[in-house]
């Protein structure tokens, strides 16, 4: 979301916009209060200020201060600037608040503290009669301690007036402890892009824009610095991107004034740190010892601000501050951070950074260290420590005179990156290599990966492409390799929606020839196999589709690679397999974690979450989808993010969960549509209609999953995998003829597959179609063996609820109260409180009586004199409220409540809209009211 702010618009702020603005309202409610803006610099924390004073608007008196460093030790200069324009009201003040604010105003007595902040809330008071007031401060970390006190004093004590302040520091100060805060972190990728192109338009993008975002580390204020000192060339592509801030940039030259103010034994310890990036906490006492710097020295450096003091571990504190220090950095001062690093690093399992330190001492290519480097690094990657590998490799490349080599070695590093979870190191090595001018078979393998990060981060039409031009290099020398870039070229244009793309893609693979090794046949096969089973479904070729699969998900206990056992496990999950599909995708998750491929392993948790969700398994928190959430936000996987909201949104829709739902499905809306994730808008599109469906809402859902001109969910995965409540929700709405049509497709699919988990689905949507009783009893009692054999315990008891509201609109209560009672049992074990209410309400009509649910106590009415005034008639949204209405015409009673016409509710409840007429009459009667105004009032 973009805010319009003067001439910079402010991007990426919207929760700190919200509670600026829930702070204004209450402030103009009389009921002010505080906020501490706590944030570094560069990162907006001035426009934030001024943000909140274009939102208060006119009716919000605002005065300003803001500290100055050279007035810090100057007492009362910052309460001298904020009530400059309160002149008038100081005037008004009794005499004793007079005086105690005179030093303020240029007095030559001191006021006791507890006098000048008792004078300044009386101020603040008398200032807000006529309106609300804003009282904001910035940079208050350099004001000096008598105003910060004050104003802080203050701060705490607004919440009985109409003021609200708000306080910006770069840190946590002491003076402002009481006071909420508002911390300000670093922008996401998306709003960082819009801030550069605010600064520049259009003009940069692709690499040079990445490079940009990724320096500036989510610093607007770096953005702008950035985009302002770009060059002609490289804006044209013919120049490297910037590797630093520029010369005179504001936050360069803070970094290196906090740097130079240091002590020297100090700075040499904060280069030594950027010099290496992450140094243990030994090495760093080692290096202090050889160079022989104090104490003193060592914890100035800690307390520099520019340094992150881990457990056992000292790292630079962001990108900006290395690349800043870096640049200043004269040759001799990193020769010296180099040559005290090589010898301090003297363990055996340091040897790599010792050979690297060395050779950077003498400034040019070393290739006998370039090859120890190399080879460490091929070590590295046998025992899946990528996350050391692509360091190896990045400096070996460095240190390598043959630029071929170098190339190579470079884009070794930028795929062992990858492979660690670093999508933006891996973004900025290819920038890179693109000095090198490659060709051939190497240019293939960074397009290849240039488009596994563009598919898994969010971005899979731009990764289409790219894949399927390096499939094509790849095809007349290693055939396994095109057909495996195919596959993840297929994967993008699925999760991009384009079923054309992934058609040819398949098209193609199919024409690679086979190849003779035994070991590779099986795990050639289940990619042929699994490309061609979801083109044929795409295409409606039902058949066909479950045979490919049935191929597929059988080849994948001949596999152990984390890739191929996730496909084998989304042809199981196509084919609804609830035993195997979770197998499969649990081994894909193992065998990702056992190879350390981080970009797998969230594939594969992305697929395991959906396998639990949609094969039966219970409502509950899916942990494949926590864990892969957390996994995919970590390392800046967007594209698996938006899979896994869409999932764990399904899970919580299932059993009704509308807030957990909701929370999902608003994170997933902020980037689904911008990004053109097509399938993972439409599993969260199936959401809300599920949760219309716990709440009896089929008329909303059937609008949900049914889009204008009669097509259905987006994508079609998602379409077929929620025809089945298509189905009822059209059956439940009385409209037979539209959803026999929508069962159509899901028949002919569930007739292909032949799993107990569709064939139970397919038996109850034929008994929601039924006309006789018999047919419809016949189609329940299958659906219910099938459940039962699949394990799919929370659909058996949503085909038992519609089971028993058919047997009691068949006036059969008896039968029906078996069923529902089952029904419920299932519902209250999950905590399903709309399905549970459903079947408590359906088991009331059937003529039980029903234990209601525990609600919150009503608050205590008022009083006259003591005695409590009761309400005149019963409420039926009360726990006893329905006392006097049957069964049935309380269920009338609600659903009259949330709007629904006769006609809607006698179809809903298969009556006539003469007796629904009937019934509504008689609650009018009972209940002593005339309208159905009075009645939705009653009951909410």
């Amino acid at each position: 979301m973009t805010v319009s702010q003067g001439r910079e618009p402010l991007h990426g702020r919207v929760p700190e916009l919200d509670a600026i603005g829930k702070l204004l309202d209450r402030a103009r409610d009389g009921r002010g209060g505080a906020l501490a803006i706590v944030a570094d610099a560069g990162l907006g924390r001035t426009a934030l200020l001024e943000e909140a004073v274009r939102r208060a608007g006119p009716d919000v008196r605002t005065i300003t201060a803001s500290g100055v460093a050279r007035e810090s030790g100057v007492p009362y200069a910052g309460l001298h600037r904020l009530l400059r324009p309160l002149a008038a009201e100081i005037r008004r003040l009794p005499d004793e608040h007079r005086e105690a604010l005179a030093a303020v105003r240029g007095g030559r007595e001191h006021a006791e503290p507890l006098a000048l902040y008792a004078a300044l809330c009386e101020l603040l008071a008398l200032a807000s009669r006529d309106g609300p007031l804003l009282c904001r401060a910035d940079d208050v970390q350099w004001l000096d301690e008598v105003s910060l006190d004050a104003l802080a004093f203050a701060a705490r004590r607004v919440q009985d007036l109409p003021v609200a302040v708000l306080l910006a520091a770069r840190d946590d100060r002491p003076g402002l402890a009481g006071i909420p805060r508002l911390r300000l972190g670093p922008l996401d990728e998306d709003a960082s892009l819009r801030v550069l192109r605010d600064a520049i338009g259009d003009a940069v993008g692709g690499p040079l824009a990445d490079a940009i975002v990724d320096l500036a580390d989510g610093r607007p204020r770096a953005i702008r610095d950035l985009a302002a000192a770009l060059t002609p060339g490289q804006l044209s592509g013919a120049a490297a991107p910037p590797r630093a801030l520029p010369a005179g940039s504001p936050l360069r030259a803070l970094h290196r004034g906090r740097y130079l103010r240091l002590p020297a034994g100090a700075r040499r310890l904060v280069l030594l740190v950027v010099a290496d990036e992450w140094v243990g906490a030994g090495t760093l006492d080692r290096a202090a010892g050889a160079a022989g710097i104090g104490a003193s020295d060592v914890e100035a450096a800690r307390e520099s601000g520019l340094l992150r003091y881990e457990t056992d571990a000292v790292t630079v504190r962001d990108r900006l501050v290395r690349s800043s220090l870096w640049a200043d950095a004269t040759r001799a001062e990193r020769t010296a951070a180099h040559a005290l690093l090589a010898e301090v690093l003297v363990h055996d399992w340091q040897y790599t950074g010792r050979i690297w330190h060395r050779a950077a001492v003498s400034g040019g290519p070393d290739d006998v260290a370039a090859a120890e480097l190399a080879h460490a690094a091929v070590a590295a990657q046998g025992s899946g420590r990528y996350a050391d590998s692509w360091r190896m490799w990045q400096r070996a490349s460095a240190l390598t005179a043959d630029r071929t080599l170098a190339a190579d070695r470079l884009l070794s590093a930028a795929a062992d990156a990858w492979a660690s979870g670093r999508p933006r190191r891996a973004r900025a090595m290819l920038r890179r290599l693109a000095a090198f001018r490659c060709e051939g078979a190497r240019e293939a393998r960074a397009d290849r990966l240039r488009g596994e990060i563009a598919a898994a981060a969010g971005d899979p039409a731009a990764a289409v492409p790219l894949l399927r031009d390096a499939a094509e290099r790849f095809a007349a020398d290693d055939e396994p390799l095109a057909l495996e870039t195919l596959l993840w070229a297929a994967e993008a244009a699925d999760a991009a929606g384009d079923a054309r793309a992934h058609a040819a893609i398949a098209e193609r693979a199919a024409t690679l020839p086979m190849p003779d090794e035994p070991w590779r046949d099986a795990r050639t096969r289940l990619m042929l196999d699994h490309l061609a089973g979801t083109a044929a479904l795409h295409a409606g070729r039902y058949p066909e589709a479950a045979r490919r699969f049935t191929s597929a998900m059988r080849l994948g206990s001949s596999v152990t690679d984390p890739a191929a056992l996730a496909w084998a496990a989304r042809s199981a999950l196509a084919l609804g397999d609830a035993g195997l599909a979770p197998a499969l995708a649990a081994a894909a998750v193992a065998s990702a974690r056992r190879a350390g491929i981080v970009p797998l392993e969230s594939y594969a948790l992305a697929v395991a979450a959906r396998c639990d969700v949609l094969l039966g398994r219970p409502p509950a928190p899916v942990a494949a989808g926590h864990d892969g959430l957390r996994l995919a936000q970590a390392t800046r996987l967007h594209g698996h993010a938006a899979e896994q909201l869409a999932t764990l949104a399904l899970a919580a829709s299932f059993d009704g969960d509308a807030g957990t739902a909701g929370r999902h499905l608003d994170r997933l809306a902020e980037s689904a549509g911008r990004r053109g994730l097509v399938r993972a808008a439409a599993f969260g599109t199936w959401a809300p209609a599920c949760l219309d469906l716990a709440a009896d809402r089929p008329s909303d859902a059937v609008a949900r999953l049914r889009l204008p001109g009669g097509a259905g969910v987006a994508h079609p995965a998602a379409r077929l995998a929620s025809a089945p409540h298509l189905v009822e929700a059209l059956a439940r709405g009385g409209d037979r003829t539209r959803a026999a049509d929508a069962f159509d497709d899901f028949r002919r699919w569930s007739e292909a597959t032949g799993t107990p988990v569709h064939r139970a689905l397919a038996h109850r949507c034929r008994a929601l179609l039924s006309d006789t009783p018999a047919d419809a009893a016949d189609h329940f009692t299958e659906a219910l063996r099938l459940h039962e054999t699949a394990g799919a315990v929370f659909e058996q008891g949503r085909t038992e609820l519609l089971y028993g509201h058919r047997l009691r609109r068949a006036r059969r209560p008896r039968a029906a109260r078996e069923h529902l009672r089952t029904a419920l049992r299932i519902f209250e074990r999950y905590d399903a409180r709309p399905w549970t209410d459903q079947a408590r309400a359906e088991l009331r009509a059937a003529g039980e009586t029903v234990t209601p649910l525990p609600v919150p106590a009503p608050a205590e009415p008022a009083s006259v004199h003591g005695a409590p005034v009761r309400p005149s008639r019963p409420v039926p949204g009360q726990a006893n409220g329905f006392g006097d209405l049957t069964p049935q015409q309380a269920h009338i009673a609600r659903l009259v409540a949330e709007g629904a016409t006769n006609r809607e509710i006698a179809a809903r409840l298969l009556l006539s809209p003469r007796t629904i007429d009937h019934h509504l009459r008689n609650v009018f009667t009972r209940l002593g009211i005339r309208s159905r105004v009075e009645l939705a009032r009653m009951i909410r």
